[in-house]
Parts: structure tokens; sequence; C-alpha cells
């Protein structure tokens, strides 16, 4: 098991806004993305930011969006599409939306819609 799978979610959030607003991005565009990807409304992620859920339970409740499947590209030197983990790719198709919102891509692209 990977040591991110057991990591709050709610210190990789912090690192995600830390991130975009350097770019010009905001807070509220990271949980755009976030509540997109997973399904989850503001109140569900904001509980588990508090309930400082680990990246394996935040995931394990997730629905995520059926349009992740069109997220490809790569971060950190990985292929997205490429990992073989299920739950480090849904970090991997997270981590790369957040790259693309501080890289300055528009949200309608970023969503895929």
């Amino acid at each position: 098991m990977h040591n991110i799978f057991t990591t709050a979610f709610v210190t990789v959030h912090r690192l995600y806004i830390n991130k975009v607003e350097r770019k010009g991005r905001t807070a509220a565009e990271v949980d755009e993305i976030i509540r997109w990807f997973t399904g989850f409304d503001q109140a569900t992620l904001d509980r588990h930011l508090e309930d400082e859920t680990t990246f394996e339970d935040f995931f394990a409740a997730a629905n995520l969006n059926p349009n992740a499947t069109l997220i490809t590209g790569v971060v950190c030197g990985i292929r997205v599409e490429n990992v073989e983990d299920p739950l480090m790719k849904k970090i991997r198709l997270l981590d790369k939306l957040i790259d693309e919102l501080a890289k300055g891509k528009a949200m309608t692209k970023i969503l895929r819609s």
C-alpha cells in the first residue's frame, strides 16, 4: 500500500489550493473540479475535509464522473491513463485536473464539457 492512500485528503487539498492560487486561480475552482470528479456536493466535500478522510476512504465514497475516462496526459512523468492501481489512478487523474487548472486551462475544458 502506498503512503498516499492513508494520507488525509485535506492535506493534499491545501497543497492543491496553494498551487493554483500561485497561478491566479481560486480555491472555489479546486472544489468545483473535485465535486465534478467525485460526484460530491460541497457539504459532502467539506465533511470529508473536516473529518480528515484518507484518500482511500475519500475515493471509496466517490461516484466518479463518467467523463473522467476522457482525462489523459502526464503527471510527474507518469501517463495517467496507464496507471494500473485503481486508487492511484484516481489520485493521478485528480492531480492532472489540478495541473490543468494551474496551467490556466479553461474550466469547460478541464471538466470535459
